[in-house]
């Protein structure tokens, strides 16, 4: 018998009973641990005991009172923490009022727990750093793995069985993705959703990309700073991520890609009724992914990964998916490369016909099937590598949507009617950096008139740079230079994960006021990023950055660089023993000082752009709930 008025479950001669449920007895009368639940557990059998249970039924541990005794003031019974049956489902959550694209989940949750109580678990919400793309300063994206390593240390350092990442704004999806690949419980990903349609009288105003339109109108002089402001307004008119095909929409559509969401999950609008349901359903399927031992490591392979390239291709997706797969990547363990990403992705079409690459804006791409009439298109014709990759619904990306054709196809277009053929990223190395990588999508007839289409040079262009050394010496010198001129090749440096810090989206520059106004675009590259909301064909995430030595570093304003797109090449047109004279005479480029505890070690502590932007110590940290077991007692 244990002793009196105790629960640890130790029995008096020091020897163990069965199940903490067996064991209570309080002499009183309980609505904490009923009469009734005493016995043989209710539920169904799991796969593999549940591991929650190592904190709340383990007889041999005589903590387990304490781990116990604290969820229970909030009136939870010991029935729904101590069931060997009953699994606990972390709810991530990631809306907050700081990270308003993501506030819709705030009520979203409370349908996700209805759908986990319905299937027999126990929910536990839980509060994840903020990451707010439009906001947080001095970039987004240097978050992106600190939220990753906060939700690591949650998932493995309490009792949760699986988890419910709730997705949405750009850098939660990967933050998230990589965290449930690092510990491999069972996960299941669900997005907040894009806004609704933004208008401006009948003109669809598109999130992110009416801005980048409405800072070229104002540096023409079409419009004054108020109208700028009203202007980008009318394109967030409801609760949800960017309505167009950036980041938020590309990493969202790619968590379903990879099979990390239910089919057809991703495109739901955030305000419409079947968000709510989609939820509900998204918490009665963890449960069951639990019971059934359904783990990241068994959905996050090779070949998921290469569905996912393809698809980013159809879907018109952002220049931010190779950072963030190839983080996820390495975190599953799953070599990948920016040259897979041409590779399996460029020679293929786009299909969807939306914002920044095309005309419409996500109500109409989900009214028009959304994810699963892209899958179905190209696997009709044979495009998809990898149909029979499992997802977490328990059918491979095959079987969920290969009849599920496009209801609009003006909208998401037939593979002989595509928005643009070979559509995918191209890779670029040369003497300028070893890796960057360029959206062949948003391509305009415009650019490629100017610089691709002279007939004895295709697909090629050469030209002076203007180098600007982060965005603050852009703005401040862009109208004034009066050498950039048509042709002009615009350098933007000192924006890479180290050099910035974390990368940020100031890549994408606009040529001065007077440019506009003749219709000009210059070309841009640098070691930083741009939103993906962003048409413009910049050459993106160069890699090594200035800040690690890279080339960039060394650059003069009216240096010739060349980019040759049918080889794969950026060079320098300058001798190589002037750029090796220049580095020794210029000495390691200069960064902005560390503003805070995170920059300083997020700077030592991370990879380029072209590797993930991860930490490496912490990819060494593999399927922790399989290789660490269950951490050290806490007292």
């Amino acid at each position: 018998m244990p002793c009196e008025g105790c629960t640890c479950g130790l029995r008096e001669d020091g020897g163990e009973e069965g199940d903490i449920l067996e064991q209570t007895n309080l002499g009183v009368r309980s609505f904490t641990a009923p009469a009734e639940e005493r016995g043989e557990p209710e539920g169904i059998e799991p796969a593999v005991p549940l591991r929650s249970k190592q904190w709340w039924n383990n007889p041999s541990d005589d903590m387990c009172g304490a781990y116990v005794e604290r969820y229970l003031n909030g009136g939870l019974t010991m029935n729904e923490i101590a069931n060997k049956h009953k699994p606990i489902i972390g709810i991530a959550q990631t809306g907050s009022d700081l990270a308003p694209c993501n506030s819709g989940h705030v009520q979203l949750a409370k349908r996700v727990r209805d759908g986990i109580i319905a299937a027999g678990g126990t929910p536990f919400e839980f509060p994840c750093h903020p990451i707010q793309e439009t906001t947080k300063r001095p970039t987004a994206s240097l978050d992106r793995n600190f939220a990753y390593l906060s939700l690591v240390e949650v998932l493995f350092g309490y009792p949760m069985d699986g988890v419910v990442l709730l997705t949405g704004c750009d850098k939660t999806t990967p933050a998230m993705l990589m965290a449930a690949a690092t510990v491999n419980i069972p996960a299941i990903c669900m997005n907040v959703g894009p806004m609704l349609n933004g208008y401006a009288g009948q003109r669809l105003v598109g999130s992110g990309t009416v801005l980048w339109d409405a800072r070229a109108a104002l540096a023409a002089g079409k419009i004054d700073q108020l109208q700028l402001m009203q202007t980008v307004a009318t394109s967030a008119p409801s609760l949800g991520h960017c309505n167009t095909m950036g980041t938020a929409s590309t990493m969202n559509a790619l968590a379903e890609a990879l099979g990390m969401a239910l089919p057809g999950s991703a495109s739901i609008p955030a305000p419409y009724r079947e968000r709510g349901a989609c939820a509900y359903q998204t918490g009665r399927r963890i449960v069951d992914l639990v019971r059934e031992d359904v783990k990241p490591s068994d959905i996050l392979t090779r070949e998921a990964f290469e569905n996912a390239i393809a698809l980013n291709t159809a879907i018109g997706g952002s220049t931010n998916a190779p950072i963030h797969l190839n983080a996820i990547a390495k975190h599953i363990g799953v070599p990948l490369s920016n040259e897979d990403w041409q590779d399996v992705g460029y020679k293929l079409p786009l299909l969807v016909n939306i914002q920044p690459a095309g005309e419409y804006l996500c109500e109409e791409y989900h009214r028009a099937g959304g994810l699963p009439a892209v899958t179905a298109e190209l696997i009709k014709h044979n495009l998809l590598p990898h149909p029979d990759a499992l997802t977490v619904s328990g059918r491979s990306i095959g079987d969920n949507c290969r009849e599920d054709f496009s209801t609009d196809k003006r909208v998401i277009r037939p593979i002989d009617r595509p928005v643009k053929t070979s559509a995918g990223f191209l890779h670029l190395s040369g003497s300028l950096f070893d890796s960057a990588i360029m959206k062949t999508s948003v391509i305009s007839q415009a650019f490629h008139d100017q610089y691709l289409s002279n007939p004895d040079d295709p697909m090629a262009f050469e030209g002076p740079v203007a180098v600007f050394d982060g965005p603050e010496d852009y703005h401040h010198r862009i109208e004034s230079e009066a050498d950039i001129q048509a042709g002009t090749i615009l350098i933007m440096r000192g924006a890479g994960p180290q050099g910035y810090p974390g990368a940020a989206e100031v890549v994408n520059m606009i040529p001065p006021g007077r440019l506009i106004r003749q219709g000009v675009e210059l070309p841009c590259i640098g070691d930083g990023r741009q939103s993906g909301t962003s048409g413009s064909p910049s050459i993106l995430n160069a890699c090594p950055e200035a800040a690690t030595g890279g080339n960039l570093g060394i650059l003069k304003d009216g240096d010739i660089i060349r980019i040759d797109l049918a080889r794969g090449r950026a060079d320098i047109k300058v001798d190589a023993k002037e750029l090796e004279a220049r580095r020794k005479e210029m000495g390691p480029f200069k960064v902005p000082k560390s503003q805070t505890p995170w920059q300083e070690l997020f700077r030592e502590n991370v990879s380029e752009l072209s590797e993930g932007m991860v930490i490496p110590k912490a990819v060494k940290y593999q399927r922790l709930a399989q290789t660490a077991g269950i951490p050290r007692r806490n007292h």
